[in-house]
């Protein structure tokens, strides 16, 4: 992702196609956020919402559990699934105890979602800070080109200048650029996957779109596959208008997704089945 406009998200906000997922999007949010259920048991949809999101960020990752197996297990440590499940829960409960920390110090953010993740599972030198020259990676589901260290180094900064700065950009714009560069930089040893997917919560969360935290894009791009995820990561990669739009589109289905679990979850709970 790069241009040289004065507000570059904003204007990825027109492309083609774009504005009427932002739109979709917008109103599928205000539909749940409305349901009645919403008025006395907010907490409880979120707590809920949490718990599928961080199912569906570890099913990305290669850990595809079923929901009643997350709900019920109390240790995440031993096999390498359970371990990813585990990192997917802390980096869901972390997510909201950063956003006042993400509009000043992204960076900062990025690094400790990275040490909450690895939780011991990679070298104590290698956790919390971008990768160094030589270093490889972790992470079998993209399998792009990898950067340099040097690139990473110059399109973090980039990033968190964008951040910083603020934009005018619809929070759906700015929550798949964060999520798809982080995913195309992967500037950590490991988890990358289940970090710019946690940032994209954080976006969406802290931008007002979905301040309750229970719209999990999670679910959504679990819920399209992995297949359907690469592919539109990869038009990201490509840096054309269509490829990103299309990844943009792609975000915003996976918060409609999102939705849907959370009004499926409402109406439970008003049926008292949840």
């Amino acid at each position: 992702m790069s241009t040289t406009a004065s507000d570059p998200l904003a204007t990825l906000g027109a492309l083609p196609g774009v504005p009427d997922a932002v739109d979709s999007v917008r109103k599928a949010v205000d539909r749940v956020y409305g349901h009645r259920v919403m008025r006395r048991r907010s907490n409880e949809v979120t707590a809920e919402a949490a718990l599928r999101g961080s199912r569906g960020s570890a099913a990305l990752a290669g850990a595809d559990w079923n929901l009643e197996e997350v709900r019920r297990r109390t240790d995440f440590s031993g096999e390498d699934e359970a371990r990813t499940v585990g990192a997917a829960l802390r980096l869901t409960a972390e997510a909201g105890q950063l956003l006042s920390i993400w509009r000043q110090s992204p960076l900062r953010v990025l690094a400790r979602l990275h040490l909450v993740a690895a939780g011991g599972a990679a070298p104590d030198d290698a956790v919390g800070r971008p990768r160094l020259a030589g270093e490889s990676v972790d992470e079998p589901l993209i399998e792009a080109p990898l950067p340099s260290a040097g690139e990473v180094a110059g399109r973090l900064e980039g990033l968190s200048q964008l951040i910083i700065a603020g934009t005018t950009a619809p929070a759906l714009v700015t929550a798949a650029v964060v999520h798809g560069e982080l995913l195309a930089l992967r500037p950590f040893a490991s988890h990358n996957g289940l970090v710019a997917r946690t940032a994209e919560r954080i976006v969406l969360i802290g931008s007002g779109l979905d301040p309750k935290s229970i719209c999990p894009a999670e679910v959504g791009h679990a819920e399209q596959g992995r297949a359907a995820y690469v592919a539109a990561f990869q038009g990201y990669t490509e840096g054309t208008p269509e490829g990103v739009a299309a990844w943009i589109a792609h975000c915003g289905r996976s918060v409609e997704l999102g939705v849907r679990e959370s009004t499926a979850v409402c109406e439970a709970l008003q049926r008292g089945a949840a």
